[in-house]
C-alpha cells in the first residue's frame, strides 16, 4: 500500500480529522508531523464526539500505530490529558500503539506567557493565537534555546537547560508585570513528566523507516492548512510550522518519495480562525446561518470561525 498525505488546501477546519479517521483502516501507521496542541481534529466514535489536539486521530483503531513526529511541539500536560480522556471513553493508549520522537520540542510553562506578552504588544494586528505557546516554542526551536524530549529524560541537562532559558526568560516576565518562574519547580514537575513519556519515546525516523522498508504503509496527518504555512500562507497570519506537504519531510525526517499522494480536503465554504486577511466574510444573517449549519465552532478554541464564500463565487 502507499503512503498517503491528508493536507488542508485552505485555512484549516476542513475536515481533515474525519478523513483520516475513514482512511485509517487501509494504513497500519497514522504519523502526525507538524504543530502543537493548538489543532483540534473533530471525530465521532458511536455516537460521541471526541476531539483530539496532539494524538492522531487513528487512535481511534485498535490496531494502528500512532507517531507524534520531531516537527511537533510537545505539550506533557496536554499530551497525558488526552491520554485519560481517550481512557474514559474505553480507548487503550499505550507505548505499542503510540510512538513520540525524542526531537520534538517541549512547551515549557513560559511559553504561553511570553505569547501573551507578544499579542499585548501587537495590539490591533495581533495575530489570534491560542496562546498554548506553540509560537514561542518553535521561536526557541529556530534560536537554539529549545528543551527536547530527549531532554526530559537526562535531569542533569534538563536543570541546566531550564535555568539557562529563565535568565532571559525571566527578564522578560517582570518587565510586563509577570512573577519570575522558579527552574527548581520546572525542573521537578518537567523531570517527572519525562519518566512518564519516557516509554514511548523514540527514533521516529528511523522507526518509520523500519517500517516502510518491513511493507507497512503510512498515512500522514497535517494539521491547520496551506494558507497558514509559515513559509507560503498569508503572513504573517500564519502558524508557526510547516504545514504544506514540504513538512513531512522535515517533521518525520523522511525521503519526498515516501509520499506517494497528496489528497487535499476542501470544503465547499471558506472559514478561518483568528485575525488576517479574509475578504469574503460574511458578517451578515447569511454568516450567521453557515457558522451555525456547519457548526463552525474551533475543537480548540471554541471560537467561531469567520465565514467566507462558496466555491466558485468570483473573489
Amino acid at each position: 500500500m502507499a503512503n498517503l498525505l491528508v493536507i488542508g488546501t485552505q485555512w484549516g477546519d476542513e475536515g481533515k480529522g474525519k478523513i483520516v479517521d475513514f482512511l485509517a483502516p487501509a494504513f497500519e501507521i497514522i504519523a502526525r508531523y507538524q504543530g502543537g496542541h493548538n489543532a483540534g481534529h473533530t471525530v465521532y466514535l458511536s455516537g460521541k464526539k471526541i476531539v483530539l489536539h496532539l494524538i492522531p486521530s487513528g487512535i481511534l483503531h485498535p490496531d494502528k500505530i500512532c507517531v507524534i513526529g520531531n516537527g511537533l511541539v510537545l505539550s506533557p500536560q496536554a499530551f497525558f490529558k488526552e491520554i485519560e480522556d481517550l481512557k474514559c471513553l474505553g480507548i487503550e493508549v499505550t507505548p505499542k500503539r503510540l510512538v513520540v520522537s525524542r526531537a520534538a520540542q517541549v512547551i515549557m510553562p513560559y511559553h504561553p506567557l511570553m505569547e501573551k506578552i507578544s499579542e499585548q504588544l501587537r495590539g490591533k494586528k495581533m495575530i489570534g493565537t491560542t496562546c498554548r505557546g506553540i509560537g514561542p516554542c518553535y521561536e526557541d526551536k529556530a534560536s537554539r534555546w529549545g528543551i527536547r524530549v530527549a531532554d526530559l529524560l537526562e535531569p542533569e541537562v534538563l536543570l541546566e537547560k531550564i535555568e539557562d532559558n529563565l535568565m532571559a526568560k525571566n527578564k522578560i516576565l517582570e518587565a510586563f508585570g509577570y512573577a519570575p518562574l522558579k527552574a527548581a519547580d520546572i525542573f521537578s514537575e518537567y523531570r517527572d513528566l519525562g519518566e512518564r513519556l519516557a516509554p514511548y519515546v523514540q527514533d521516529t525516523s528511523v522507526y518509520l523507516m523500519k517500517m516502510i522498508k518491513s511493507g507497512q504503509s503510512i498515512l500522514y496527518e497535517g494539521a491547520q492548512g496551506s494558507l497558514l504555512d509559515i513559509d507560503h500562507g498569508t503572513f504573517p497570519f500564519v502558524t508557526s510550522s510547516s504545514c504544506t506537504a514540504g513538512g513531512v519531510c522535515t517533521g518525520l525526517g523522511l525521503s519526498p518519495k515516501q509520499i506517494n499522494y497528496v489528497l487535499g480536503i476542501t470544503k465547499a465554504y471558506t472559514t478561518r480562525v483568528g485575525s488576517g486577511p479574509f475578504p469574503t466574510e460574511l458578517k451578515d444573517e447569511v454568516g450567521a446561518l453557515i457558522a451555525s449549519k456547519g457548526d463552525e465552532f474551533g475543537a480548540t478554541t471554541g471560537l467561531v470561525r469567520c465565514r467566507g464564500c462558496s466555491i466558485g463565487h468570483p473573489h
